[in-house]
């Protein structure tokens, strides 16, 4: 390990790499306020039946059992605000699947961002094990965590990815970022289904996300009449925030969509085969719903 290395230098090489923003924060437990609002999240099952989120909750809470020896974890955030959006009209994609899956494009950039650094004992997570991404950005500098539940970056918005990489030497820390969003509510009213609450939990089970991605049976036929054209993931909360406006196209070419995708209309959709489903999105987080969920969506947008 190099004991010599700044957070400046994390920072330096972190930026070119392309990711749109770095902080440092240090490895502790999550703290009291948060960790009690976690765990009345999970009490009241806002998870839906995502049960790995009630799992390795004292990971989730202590990253130091995560990776024994982490004395800082390294925040990041890489940009995927669309550049190119699907046609008006058309059934749409939430604007962090059109590109190749993020898990491994971040994640690859973390472990180049480790060697760079000359760094050997380390982990790397994005959106890859029991963290909690959102708390330690926010303990990192990076942005606030919105009344819609996503880190926004000042000046910046909530499009983006988050990773982390987990360092077992102690650095310069970074300040948290205090809310800005005051009383503003804009994402709860622009929720059409109610899956962010006003007294700050969030329901899992009505999220148009959840249900058009992680839910395995049928969509209830109240949260599937508010789908509109989307046939996966809701981007409804984040297109309301104002912080969005500030919000610049990404330039990663792995997150662009495929002219493929562009060109699809409403019957192609309806008409989809498998065939076609593998060849669409080969290396894309759209796979999380699987074939049959996809059609699913789509039935369901049709019917509507």
């Amino acid at each position: 390990m190099n004991s010599r290395l700044s957070s400046e230098q994390i920072k330096a090489e972190a930026n070119a790499l392309g990711f749109s923003t770095c902080g440092v924060a240090k490895a502790e437990p999550v703290d009291s306020l948060n960790g009690d609002v976690f765990r009345r999240w999970l009490d009241s099952k806002g998870y839906a039946d995502m049960d790995y989120m009630a799992h390795n909750v004292d990971k989730r809470l202590d990253p130091r059992i995560l990776m024994p020896g982490v004395k800082s974890i390294v925040c990041v955030a890489l940009n995927y605000a669309p550049a190119t959006r699907m046609p008006q009209g058309e059934l749409q994609i939430a604007a962090y699947a059109l590109g190749l899956d993020y898990h491994d494009i971040v994640k690859k950039r973390l472990h180049t961002l480790a060697s760079r650094l000359g760094v050997t004992t380390y982990r790397a997570f994005c959106d890859t094990a029991p963290v909690l991404e959102r708390y330690w950005a926010e303990r990192a500098g990076l942005g606030w965590i919105g009344r819609n539940h996503q880190l926004i970056i000042p000046k910046a918005g909530s499009m983006f990815f988050l990773g982390e990489l987990f360092l077992d030497i102690e650095l310069e820390y970074d300040h948290p970022v205090k809310s800005r969003c005051g009383t503003c509510h804009a994402c709860i009213d622009a929720c059409p289904t109610g899956a962010l609450r006003r007294d700050g939990m969030f329901c899992s089970s009505r999220c148009l996300s959840y249900q058009t991605i992680e839910n395995r049976g049928e969509i209830p036929p109240d949260i599937s009449a508010c789908m509109g054209d989307m046939m996966y993931g809701c981007d409804r909360c984040q297109n309301a925030c104002p912080w969005n406006r500030f919000a610049a196209p990404n330039n990663t070419p792995q997150l662009q969509p495929k002219n493929e995708l562009l060109g699809m209309t409403r019957t192609d959709w309806k008409n989809l085969t498998i065939e076609q489903y593998r060849k669409l999105f080969k290396g894309s987080a759209v796979k999380r719903a699987k074939y049959e969920g996809l059609i699913r969506n789509i039935k369901c947008i049709i019917k509507n």
